[in-house]
């Protein structure tokens, strides 16, 4: 199972992780990534790396359990 995490030491709010997985992240009233949880297919992990490489903050990461 894939999920995103964020380390939130490092995050700054940026929001392009909501941009590139609008259905696993939103942006709170702060501009603060929201997860929903939600086990990332397979299908969906390039949108993930790509968001994961895209942080400025590298806050995010793929974990598998």
């Amino acid at each position: 199972m894939n999920k995103v995490e964020i380390d939130w030491t490092r995050c700054d709010g940026h929001g392009l992780c909501a941009g590139l997985m609008p259905d696993d992240i939103v942006l709170d009233e702060w501009g603060f990534p929201v997860l929903r949880g939600r086990e990332i297919t397979t299908g969906e992990l390039p949108d993930a790396r790509r968001a994961i490489l895209a942080c400025p903050a590298l806050a995010l990461r793929l974990t598998s359990r």
